[in-house]
């Protein structure tokens, strides 16, 4: 059968529509995240996505250099969601140019406007708090300012990791917000000087070294506590069933939080599938999954907090937005260095 020329270009006209839609089922279908989260804590919350959605999830785990995969791939980069930890890394994506401002009715009503960026590039979608970890048998109060860590009376008591571990970055940050540079700079020189060890370890290690009587308080974040606690390791049971957890607050202030987030790649592949997520991730069903598999606050009031965390008390959280600390992680980060904190 002869073809006209008209019948022609409608078979290529219908072929082009055909190849269109299904490369668009094909976006609908897929969703493309780099995280830094171990792959077991986040699996949960992502499989409960897929069964809502239907999207599947393709997961990148780097622990380290995630900006710097993003950026050195370019425009042709498949992430469409960065998933990490910890406010530096947050706005380390940022800064790096690798994500885009996100405009949605959802993240802005569920998230308060201190856990996320200003200008929408990050969300915060669950908190976690930097503690005090206190020897059952050897420590007898229940209260603490961070302020008191450098009080002389804790002096070769206190056990933290390095100063420059990203977790105290930015509880020095926190510092430097409530007291001034010069007075955290007095600070963190006091509690150096109330170490027991040099700073070492991860915040677990911490545990470890009050149940062997190293040192009587050490500090760490919430969540630790409760994966010891509740893990199937039998020795880091015995490191945080040692300790009490006690909610430190600046003075004039609260305990020091810092967030989970997410945000938005810059070219993104399938954005609306990327955005639909990041709504997701604060939905009652997920913010319910995250807080009982990481042991989490989570972001969106009214949701449950898992059970051992919430036996630490009541968290008031610090007033000082987390954009706020972010600005003043580098004075932080450089002060640990002034003062040899490390050494």
């Amino acid at each position: 059968m002869m073809l006209t020329t008209k019948s022609t270009r409608g078979l290529l006209l219908g072929a082009a529509a055909l190849c269109s839609l299904a490369g668009s089922a094909f976006a609908a279908e897929s969703l493309n995240i780099y995280t830094t989260r171990e792959p077991g804590l986040i699996k949960p919350v992502l499989d409960e996505f897929t069964k809502e959605t239907g999207i599947k999830v393709n997961t990148i785990f780097i622990n380290n250099g995630l900006e710097e995969r993003i950026r050195t791939e370019g425009e042709n980069s498949p992430a469409d969601v960065i998933l990490t930890v910890d406010i530096g890394r947050l706005q380390a994506a940022k800064d790096y140019g690798v994500t885009q401002p996100v405009e949605s009715e959802t993240l802005e009503k569920v998230i308060p406007a201190a856990y996320r960026d200003p200008e929408g590039h990050w969300f915060g979608i669950a908190l976690r708090a930097r503690v005090v970890y206190a020897s059952k048998d050897r420590v007898k109060q229940d209260k603490i300012t961070y302020e008191e860590l450098a009080d002389p009376k804790w002096k070769g008591k206190i056990c933290i990791r390095s100063g420059q571990a990203l977790y105290n970055v930015s509880l020095f940050a926190a510092a430097i917000a409530h007291m001034g540079e010069a007075k955290a700079e007095e600070w963190l020189k006091g509690l150096k000087a109330n170490l027991a060890k040099k700073p070492s370890g991860g915040d677990r290690e911490q545990a470890k070294d009050i149940l062997a009587g190293v040192c009587d308080i050490g500090i760490g974040n919430t969540y630790y506590v409760s994966l010891m606690r509740n893990g199937n390791n039998e020795e880091q049971k015995k490191w945080g069933e040692a300790i009490n957890v006690i909610l430190p607050t600046f003075e004039g202030g609260g305990t020091h939080v810092n967030v989970s987030g997410l945000a938005l790649a810059k070219h993104a592949p399938n954005k609306a599938n990327a955005v639909k997520f990041m709504e997701f991730m604060v939905s009652d069903d997920s913010q319910r999954i995250h807080a009982e598999a990481n042991s989490e606050y989570p972001v969106k009031a009214g949701i449950p907090i898992h059970p051992t965390v919430a036996s630490f008390g009541e968290l008031t959280a610090d007033n000082v937005p987390i954009a706020e600390i972010a600005k003043l992680r580098k004075k932080a980060s450089e002060m640990v260095d002034k003062v040899g904190f490390d050494q």
